[in-house]
């Protein structure tokens, strides 16, 4: 199944079923102009991991780390499906990272790899809206990655079982291909991730753990659309403006 999050026409937000051009709840159906769609899940923090596929740390002239590198988005960074992203003032490269979100389906502390996969939900599409301008500056990288926007997400959660192992990742900036990759190139896989993770912080239900990027990042233009497309998953798209 795939899961959407909406705001009904009478103002109401519900959960519901995603069919690509409408959504579903209880015995009613809506096509997308009538409704917001809002981003799929309202995560507490969305962890994001760093030169997670070995081309994408090349292209920045970096090694690939021993360990996950991770960093935080707080909640204020969530945007949906549609959304237009306000880029930092000023900032002459802000950058799009297609990635897969793992979505937590319950609490998780020292979760061991094999066991990993009974804590996802599902899986999304995560835009790691990157200011590189920032964060090639500052160690934290807050600046660099946790203004406001700066994860858009959706357009769905999708079960993990419609999601194949090496399901393509790719990016189209206003219809031409920038990133195309497969999922399977992930030098941590998903339990991994969520194992290096929950040593050291508690994931609650909807957090989200953004995978990595493949390579062919690039800075956006003013009015760019953006399509992040991962095989059963579908396709999140939204614009930015500067």
């Amino acid at each position: 199944m795939r899961h959407a999050r909406f705001r009904d026409p009478s103002g109401a937000v519900r959960r519901g079923e995603w069919h690509g051009d409408a959504v579903s709840f209880a015995d009613e159906e809506y096509a997308l102009d009538e409704i917001d769609l809002l981003a799929p899940t309202e995560p507490t923090k969305v962890v994001c991991v760093g030169r997670n596929y070995v081309a994408h740390a090349e292209e920045h002239d970096a090694d690939v780390p021993d360990r996950p590198l991770l960093f935080l988005k707080g909640p204020n960074t969530v945007a949906g499906h549609g959304d237009t992203v306000t880029l930092p003032a000023g900032k002459e490269r802000v950058e799009w990272e297609a990635e897969l979100g793992v979505v937590i389906g319950k609490q998780a502390k020292h979760v061991d790899a094999e066991d990993a996969m009974a804590y996802v939900a599902g899986y999304t599409c995560v835009d790691d809206v990157s200011n590189r301008d920032d964060q090639r500056s500052e160690s934290q990288w807050v600046r660099g990655k946790a203004f406001d926007g700066a994860a858009p997400i959706g357009p769905c959660v999708v079960d993990p079982e419609h999601v194949p192992d090496d399901a393509q990742i790719q990016t189209r900036v206003n219809g031409e291909v920038k990133q195309d990759a497969t999922i399977d190139q992930m030098v941590f896989d998903v339990p991994a991730l969520i194992e290096e993770a929950t040593q050291y912080m508690t994931l609650e239900p909807g957090d989200v753990i953004a995978t990595g990027t493949p390579e062919g990042v690039g800075p956006f233009k003013d009015g760019d659309t953006v399509e992040i497309q991962i095989g059963g998953v579908g396709t999140l798209e939204h614009e930015v403006t500067r």
